[in-house]
């Protein structure tokens, strides 16, 4: 199994989240009386005592009294000013003071508060023991937000956003925003013009038709594929 110092959490946590109807990061927003936020950490902790999290620096008084109020201490703040998508997010990490020592990047959308230690654990041991070079939670739904799609051998070669494509589908599986994969699928991900929206999962089919390989772990329940988008999503 691989050493927890060579994991590195990254969780993007700058997004308002416009249909939440919140005037601060939705990832803030607390559920049971506690912060998304802090329910991811403490669920990897044991691969990352230090995560990064990337956030809107004008939020940042916000994100690290919400910490300190849960006992958080040990974290790293990357700036993202301007929430231009996950892709963006997702370079931050180039700037982390862990990005040299690191082999693996643990990518957690900052809006799932349900998922489960259990989960991160099988996803973490299917990747380290398979070799792949990116692994994702995903599950079986209708009406997917996103369809991965495979080819023979059950492999990636591709996910598409539905809300991007004219095609619809009734049922597929889809990833829930948990990801594994190694650093150096970073230089894989394009530099944007600023303030030009940067998506994430475009870079499945790049790197498949690279020849790397990607595969999914469909275990994931409802619950855990659950994200605030609507505040009616977690109540």
């Amino acid at each position: 199994m691989i050493s927890k110092n060579n994991i590195s959490v990254l969780i993007p946590a700058a997004g308002l989240g416009q249909r939440s109807g919140l005037n601060f990061p939705k990832t803030l927003f607390k559920i049971n009386k506690i912060p998304i936020l802090v329910r991811i950490i403490k669920k990897i902790k044991k691969y990352d005592s230090t995560p990064s999290i990337v956030i809107n620096g004008k939020y940042q008084k916000l994100f690290k009294k919400t910490l300190n109020d849960h006992s958080i201490k040990k974290f790293e703040f990357l700036n993202q000013n301007l929430a231009i998508g996950m892709g963006d997010a997702v370079l931050k990490f180039k700037k982390s003071k862990f990005y040299n020592n690191s082999d693996h990047i643990l990518l957690i959308w900052g809006d799932i508060p349900f998922i489960k230690r259990s989960s991160i654990d099988k996803l973490i041991k299917v990747h380290i023991s398979e070799s792949n070079f990116m692994t994702l939670l995903s599950k079986y739904s209708s009406k997917p937000y996103t369809l991965i799609k495979k080819d023979k051998n059950n492999k990636i070669k591709e996910i598409i956003e539905t809300k991007n494509s004219k095609m619809q589908f009734n049922y597929g599986e889809r990833d829930i925003g948990i990801f594994i994969f190694k650093k150096s699928l970073l230089n894989y991900l394009h530099n944007q013009n600023i303030r030009k929206e940067h998506n994430f999962l475009y870079i499945i089919k790049k790197l498949y038709s690279n020849k790397f390989v990607i595969k999914s772990l469909p275990i994931a329940s409802a619950r855990e594929a659950t994200s605030l988008n609507y505040l009616s999503d977690v109540k």
